[in-house]
């Protein structure tokens, strides 16, 4: 038989085939919470103008809370014969209070509804993330905090460069999470219009108030264009944006953890509450977590591509193609806040081994660019020869299988005769990273301030 909400124009129902790829509701009964909230704006608005009685609005009020309930409990029954969130939700408001149910869908339109209750599903998640996205800040900058001053080697081209400390690393993550969540902001800000009340697409006759629906929702004003407000996804599109240059962000700060926890490098150690053992080899501590957290993103840039593809061909205003939204978005913003939980899971966990990533960070020649610092500001070479000269003081070094610190003055000054011992000064890694005190440096007292004055912003 023909779908009683939408059938009068039909004579038989569906075929079987037809009605799964036709129904929704396997999925988007996440939006239930949403879709609630706005039939009960609009039912309170259609009574305000006059649309609708106050007791048909007072039992579509009661109705739909009940079905929340029902829906909360576990006690609600979805039909996929039904469809979609909206049509269950509607045909048991009948159930409950009988015609008064049907007026509801006074002047709007499944293609409204729907783009109302992602937005709101939308803007929640983003709430959430960001919410979640702070909580990772703090542990980064708390852990930053507790290790302003442990100094590391600092990488370029995975080949130590020049030494760094370990908090100024974690900050640099601060920083990358700030921005997205500015990102995800920015997001919330353009979604935050309420497209109920643009109907089908042409808007409707009856004289709604589109302003009052959208400020009981929470939106900062209704959509202005009708055909716009019920045929663009690109609030989706722009928040799994933001969500894919997260996912890169939290990706390679897994792999980092990956690396510094392997036994040729022992940066760090994770405890059994992030890593997992082998079947067969009893030794072993896998990273499983990070390596998890660094997978995670290709199905948030693919749920991007998916409906990137989906909309670039559509016509206005609505299609059926559309429905393909929601299911990559959840499926996105399930892996990401499991990314972010994670994270936040092995930052609080993870300890620095400092003699380990010290010993590191002197080799190699590291503080080679110390010395060619030194040479410019002691001696006033032009940056370009004092680079040439500490190449060739490098070159002694490793021809004699020593650090720079080990060589003697003697063995500079044949190479620079105006070097003095003052150099020595500059050799050691801790005097390395105390040097750089420019805004934004490694300098241990840089880092301290820089993620006090983190932790007093998030915790503010």
């Amino acid at each position: 038989m023909s779908n009683k909400m939408w059938g009068g124009r039909f004579a038989s129902g569906p075929d079987a085939i037809m009605e799964a790829i036709n129904a929704s509701i396997d999925f988007d009964r996440r939006l239930h919470t949403q879709d609630i909230a706005g039939s009960k704006a609009h039912a309170a608005m259609l009574a305000e103008v006059g649309i609708l009685s106050a007791e048909d609005a007072a039992a579509i009020a009661d109705g739909l809370d009940a079905i929340a309930a029902e829906i909360e409990s576990g006690a609600f029954t979805f039909s996929k014969a039904l469809e979609d969130i909206h049509m269950n939700v509607e045909s048991r408001l009948a159930e409950l209070i009988g015609p008064a149910a049907g007026r509801l869908h006074t002047a709007r339109s499944r293609n409204d509804q729907v783009a109302t209750d992602f937005r709101l599903y939308v803007r929640d998640a983003l709430d959430r993330l960001d919410v979640a996205l702070a909580t990772l800040q703090e542990a980064l900058a708390s852990k930053a905090l507790q290790h302003f001053d442990a100094v590391m080697p600092g990488f370029t081209h995975l080949q130590a460069a020049q030494p760094v400390t370990f908090g100024h690393h974690l900050l640099a993550y601060v920083e990358m999470l700030a921005r997205d969540r500015g990102r995800m902001a920015d997001a919330r800000r353009r979604l935050n219009e309420c497209p109920l009340g643009a109907a089908a697409l042409a808007g409707t006759s009856f004289p709604i108030d589109r302003f009052a629906t959208a400020a009981a929702l929470g939106f900062d004003r209704p959509m202005a264009n009708s055909l716009d407000a019920v045929s663009d996804r690109d609030f989706v599109l722009e928040a799994l944006a933001a969500l894919s240059i997260m996912a890169v962000h939290l990706s390679r700060f897994a792999e980092e953890v990956i690396i510094w926890s392997s036994a040729q490098f022992g940066f760090v150690k994770l405890s059994d509450a992030w890593t997992t053992g082998s079947s067969i080899m009893p030794q072993k501590r896998n990273p499983d977590a990070a390596e998890l957290v660094r997978a995670k993103p290709g199905r948030i840039f693919g749920a991007l591509i998916g409906l990137l593809t989906v909309m670039k061909g559509l016509p206005l205003a609505y299609s059926k193609d559309m429905q393909e939204d929601k299911e990559p978005f959840f499926d996105a913003l399930d892996a990401a806040e499991l990314m972010v939980a994670a994270m936040t899971g092995m930052v609080r966990d993870m300890e620095p081994v400092r003699e380990r990533m010290r010993c590191a960070a002197g080799a190699g020649y590291s503080t080679a660019t110390d010395i060619a610092d030194w040479l410019v500001r002691a001696l006033g070479l032009p940056f370009r020869e004092a680079h040439h000269i500490t190449g060739r003081i490098v070159a002694l070094a490793s021809e004699t299988g020593r650090e720079l610190d080990e060589l003697t003055l003697d063995e500079l000054r044949a190479i620079e005769p105006r070097i003095t011992a003052d150099v020595f000064g500059v050799l050691g890694v801790e005097n390395s990273v105390k040097s750089r005190t420019s805004f934004g440096g490694t300098a241990p007292e840089n880092v301290r301030a820089q993620a006090e004055a983190w932790l007093q912003r998030l915790r503010g």
